[in-house]
C-alpha cells in the first residue's frame, strides 16, 4: 500500500486509473495485486507513517481496492487510525504470528500464504453467493484481485506469488525507513496514468500511476 508498514486508501473515491478490486472477466482465477505509492528512491515510508499527504492517492488507493479482500501485515492494521479499522468495504485479512490477536473486522492469518488462502475463499464465497443471487441464463462475474496492501516485508515475501503491482509514484525526495521492494523482470508496465508527464495534486505535488503485470 502506500505507506511504510502502514498504508493509506482511507478516503473517498476518486478518479487516477488502475483496476479496481471488482471481478475479472472470463471467469478468471483470481490474480494476486500488489498496490503502494513511493517517492522517490522507492521510499514508502518513516517510522510507521507516511512522509507526504496526497488524498489523491487514498482516493485512488480505497477505489482500487473497495469490494476485494486485503491483506496486510500487524504493522500495517496498527498504523490505521482506530475509525478506520477495518476498512470499509473490503475484507480484511492480517498477518501476524500472535494467536492471541484478535479485532474487530479483521481475519487473523499465521502466515502470508495462509492469508492469501483465506482471500482466495472469500472470493469463492462471493462468487457462490452472486450465483445464487444471479436471475436465470446470467453468469456471476468471477475472478476478483486479492490486494496486499503492505507493509515492507509483506511486499518483499508476497512479490513472488504477485502478477498484478499498482505504483503510485510521487515525484518527491524524502528520507525513509521502508522501502518498496524492486520490481522483478518479468513484470511489465501496461498502463500509465497519465499516459504522459505527471498529475499535480491540489498540494502542488506530482505524481503517476503505473500499472505492471505478468
Amino acid at each position: 500500500m502506500s505507506a511504510a508498514d502502514g498504508p493509506a486508501g482511507i478516503a473517498d473515491d476518486g478518479p487516477t486509473g488502475a483496476p479496481a478490486g471488482g471481478a475479472a472477466a472470463d471467469g478468471a482465477a483470481p490474480r494476486t495485486g500488489m498496490i503502494w505509492a513511493q517517492a522517490r528512491g522507492g521510499v514508502i515510508g518513516t517510522a510507521g507513517t507516511m512522509p507526504w499527504h496526497l488524498p489523491e492517492d487514498l482516493k485512488h488507493f480505497k477505489r482500487t481496492t473497495s469490494g476485494a479482500p486485503v491483506v496486510m501485515g500487524r504493522r500495517t492494521w496498527d498504523s490505521f487510525p482506530p475509525r478506520f479499522r477495518p476498512l470499509p468495504g473490503r475484507t480484511n485479512i492480517v498477518v501476524t504470528r500472535n494467536d492471541s490477536f484478535a479485532a474487530d473486522g479483521a481475519l487473523r492469518a499465521s502466515s502470508l500464504d495462509e492469508g492469501l488462502e483465506l482471500a482466495r475463499a472469500d472470493l469463492a464465497r462471493r462468487a457462490a453467493d452472486s450465483a445464487g443471487e444471479s436471475t436465470e441464463g446470467s453468469a456471476p462475474e468471477a475472478g476478483d484481485v486479492v490486494w496486499v496492501i503492505g507493509g515492507g516485508h509483506v511486499y518483499a515475501e508476497a512479490m513472488a506469488q504477485a502478477d498484478l503491482l499498482v505504483v503510485t509514484e510521487i515525484d518527491l525526495e524524502v528520507d525513509g525507513d521502508t522501502h518498496a521492494p524492486a520490481i522483478p523482470e518479468d513484470f511489465t508496465q501496461v498502463e500509465a496514468d497519465p499516459a504522459g508527464g505527471w498529475h499535480e495534486a491540489a498540494s502542488g505535488l506530482r505524481y503517476r500511476v503505473l500499472t505492471y503485470s505478468r
